[in-house]
């Protein structure tokens, strides 16, 4: 009996024993090994975002004429490349070519006047003008001897007073056309008058003035390209009558091209002009400069518009209107935390749980007791979010497999 029951009580102890055993070993079995990360707060984050703008010309003009007339070549055609100062249309210019004619004629002629007046009267005018001055001082010295004479005759009654007034008025007559002869030998004798100069000066200025307008005209009917490029479109065809200012050719340069995009106005405060930053177009990388910065806000996208300026090897590679992709880093002012999506599980009321860990109250230091925290998703990237919420500097979070907790769970911190 006494050997029975200490046998049936070293069964009891053997059992209970075991027992505890079960009991005490799933704590260390069941306990789930987790991975972790320790909180960092930063005070900022920075968001790669991605604008669209396009290519546009350096520069592009529309070319015509000054003035109108019939067009009667065009020398270049459509995607035709040329360089700067090469003729592309020209109008017909014989009219123009005839007035130009007139005018040198004119202008020669005026100043052959103006030789003659500048060279002064010849000798022979002069000495001629002598001549008839000595004629007349002859003739009036005679017709005073008669006028002598005829008073005479008068008073002793041999003539009437008709003979004697006709021979005296004679002599006056004489007397005038001397004193006008000499005032013609006074002018050759002192030359041209300088007024006269001066007036036929004039005259052959403003004939020469004429032919330089005509010869700008005749210029102007001719088209010269102002920039390099290529040629985009081609308006009119010879034979048309084109009017002033009527496009006739379409020039796109290609030496410089630019990218035009819209940024939002909190983008442009962070950038400067001559900085650089990398742009996409057609799946090529490109390093664009800014280039300028246009003032005005646009009403309907409120964007700023950027000018980005291209290197010079793309312009063989892009047209313009082409679609660009620009990325652009902007530093967000907002205290958070840096966690991977994978510590993330959706909350109630649109928010989201990170599961931290917090050591347990019992002696064992290997298990550690989950908490739930609520934290908001401020911003993602990539396999990352930046939230903010009840975590602190030094808190542990769960990095993966949150689906498998629950809060309260005791689990052990991998290595």
């Amino acid at each position: 009996m006494l050997g029975a029951i200490a046998l049936l009580g070293g069964l009891t102890l053997l059992g209970v024993r075991t027992l505890l055993t079960r009991e005490s070993a799933p704590q260390m079995v069941d306990a789930l090994v987790v991975e972790t990360l320790m909180v960092e707060p930063v005070e900022s984050y920075t968001v790669a975002r991605t604008y669209t703008g396009e290519v546009v010309a350096g520069r592009t003009s529309e070319l015509g004429f000054e003035q109108g007339g019939e067009l009667v070549e065009v020398l270049v055609d459509r995607g035709d490349r040329i360089t700067a100062g090469e003729p592309l249309a020209r109008l017909d210019t014989r009219r123009l070519q005839a007035q130009r004619a007139q005018l040198m004629a004119q202008r020669d002629r005026a100043q052959a006047e103006l030789l003659e007046l500048q060279n002064g009267p010849r000798r022979e005018a002069i000495a001629s003008a002598q001549s008839s001055v000595q004629d007349l001082e002859n003739q009036l010295e005679l017709e005073r001897l008669r006028q002598e004479r005829r008073e005479v005759l008068y008073t002793e009654g041999a003539i009437s007073l008709e003979d004697r007034d006709v021979v005296a008025f004679g002599a006056d007559a004489l007397e005038e056309r001397l004193a006008a002869a000499r005032s013609q030998l006074e002018e050759l004798q002192n030359g041209t008058r300088p007024e006269q100069l001066m007036a036929q000066q004039a005259t052959v200025e403003q004939l020469a003035a004429s032919i330089a307008d005509l010869d700008i005209a005749i210029e102007k009917s001719t088209i010269f390209a102002p920039f390099s490029g290529a040629i985009a479109a081609r308006r009119l065809d010879e034979g048309a009558i084109v009017e002033a200012g009527q496009p006739i050719l379409r020039l796109v340069e290609q030496a410089e091209p630019e990218v035009e995009v819209g940024l939002p106005l909190e983008a442009i405060a962070n950038l400067n002009a001559g900085g650089s930053f990398p742009v996409s177009i057609g799946g090529q990388p490109y390093d664009a400069a800014i280039a300028a910065i246009l003032p005005e806000v646009d009403s309907t996208t409120r964007t700023q518009t950027v000018v980005l300026r291209l290197p010079s090897t793309a312009a063989t590679n892009l047209s313009p209107d082409q679609l660009a992709d620009i990325e652009l880093a902007q530093t967000i002012d907002e205290e958070g935390i840096w966690l991977p999506l994978s510590a993330l599980t959706q909350g109630d009321r649109g928010l989201w749980s990170a599961f931290a860990v917090q050591p347990t109250e019992e002696s064992d230091d290997d298990l550690f007791q989950v908490e739930r925290r609520q934290v908001e998703v401020l911003h993602t990237e990539g396999d990352r979010a930046f939230v903010r919420g009840v975590l602190v500097a030094g808190d542990r979070v769960i990095t993966d497999g949150v689906q498998r907790l629950v809060p309260g769970q005791q689990v052990q911190l991998m290595d």
